[in-house]
């Protein structure tokens, strides 16, 4: 064992509170340190929650609660030994081995790993970043919900949403928001290609279109939009420009990395992904672990691994076992992934779900799809508090 491992604690720098960042730590912190002294976990998110992405959409039916999907770091971290600091990552300096946070604060780190995930890239259309809403955080909830308020309070009869991007995100939104508005909604999804859920499985999207129909959402497929303004969207469908009125967009289309990511001196792909080897480091940079939505990562078997939430979930597993793993002499593994399977929500009690052999769709889908989330909650604490919730609402429901 190595005279320096031993000399004083490791700073471990965990960089996003996702799927990714904050399982790695909570591995890290749950595995057995007799070898070397305990290290010094950081986790760094710029926001005070970690969030449960997959069931975000729940929160604009009412079906869920904030506290539910969205606890605050500080609750799931007491007890773990786990540092936190709520700030901005703004720098990297991988030779000083320092992280620049926006609080002025800075980290040393011995191993670093960075998780970010991804942001909605919102300079693809002129107006998209004036006049659209992305939907991928707790903040982008608030701000769609204050618009719905403001629409379903006016005295209008139709309410004319569009939404972009036809993958799951587009999808799961257009089914939450004609359910919410009901008979007033107007709903659009707009979808550039010739089908929606384009990378999915024959089943799911098949159910998707039939609940999207039953919710008389309106789906432009071949569609691309020219521009954004206020209250109206350019659609051009194969060469013909229409303008259609709207009272509300959200913008549901790409993923790209953050900037102080990309900037790094580390290797790249054309994307801006970090290209990491199949143990989940980054190339000539074995001190430094990336996953998720920032990693361009084969597994051992040379599957390359989707930049989905469930495949962060298993990485963050292996990424924690590699780093004890490696700080106590132990050989470090190969990722696996496994693919476990696709689900999405099609409205209130209704579901989709494809995986191991095994397609469902409706009530159970949405059962299934829940009891597998919880499965997946951060603490065993959490899954009680949340698992308690889910039991008890329909008996108050009724009791209300």
């Amino acid at each position: 064992m190595s005279e320096h491992k031993n000399e004083q604690n490791q700073q471990i720098c965990i960089l996003g509170g996702g799927f990714g960042g904050l399982y790695t730590a909570l591995r890290l912190s749950q595995l057995p340190w007799r070898e070397i002294p305990k290290p010094e976990i950081t986790l760094v998110d710029q926001n005070d929650r970690f969030v449960f992405l997959p069931l975000l959409y729940e929160l604009l039916t009412g079906e869920l609660q904030t506290w539910e999907i969205a606890p605050p770091y500080a609750e799931i971290l007491a007890n773990t030994g786990i540092r936190f600091q709520q700030a901005p990552v703004r720098g990297i300096n991988i030779h000083t081995k320092k992280v620049h946070l926006g609080n002025e604060h800075e980290l040393s780190y011995d191993r670093l790993v960075l998780a970010l995930g991804g942001e909605t890239p919102l300079d693809m259309v002129p107006g998209v970043a004036a006049h659209a809403l992305p939907f991928r955080t707790i903040q982008h909830v608030y701000e769609l919900e204050a618009r719905l308020r403001i629409l379903e309070e006016s005295d209008r009869d139709n309410l004319r949403v569009a939404i972009i991007g036809g993958g799951y995100s587009g999808v799961e939104l257009a089914c939450k928001l004609a359910e919410r508005l009901g008979d007033r909604g107007r709903i659009r999804l707009v979808e550039l290609g010739e089908n929606i859920l384009r990378n999915s499985p024959e089943f799911n999207r098949e159910a998707a279109k039939k609940a999207l129909a039953a919710k008389k959402v309106w789906l432009d497929l071949e569609t691309g939009v020219e521009k954004i303004t206020a209250d109206s969207i350019e659609l051009n469908y194969k060469g013909q420009i229409d303008t259609i009125p709207v009272d509300l967009v959200l913008w549901t289309v790409g993923t790209q990395v953050a900037a102080v990511v990309k900037s790094l001196p580390l290797p790249h792909n054309g994307r801006g992904q970090l290209q990491t080897s199949k143990t989940l480091q980054v190339i000539d940079h074995p001190e430094i672990y990336a996953l998720g939505d920032l990693a361009d990562c084969q597994d051992a078997t040379g599957q390359q691994i989707p930049p989905t939430a469930q495949a962060a979930f298993q990485q963050a597993d292996y990424a924690g076992w590699n780093i004890w793993a490696d700080l106590t002499d132990r050989p470090i593994l190969p990722f696996r992934y496994q693919n476990l399977g696709e689900m999405m929500t099609l409205g209130t009690d209704n579901a989709t779900l494809t995986g191991l052999g095994v397609t469902l769709e409706g009530n159970l889908a949405h059962v299934v799809r829940r009891l597998a989330y919880l499965s997946r909650m951060p603490t065993l604490e959490h899954q009680l508090k949340v698992g308690v919730s889910w039991m008890t609402k329909p008996i108050l429901d009724l009791l209300s």
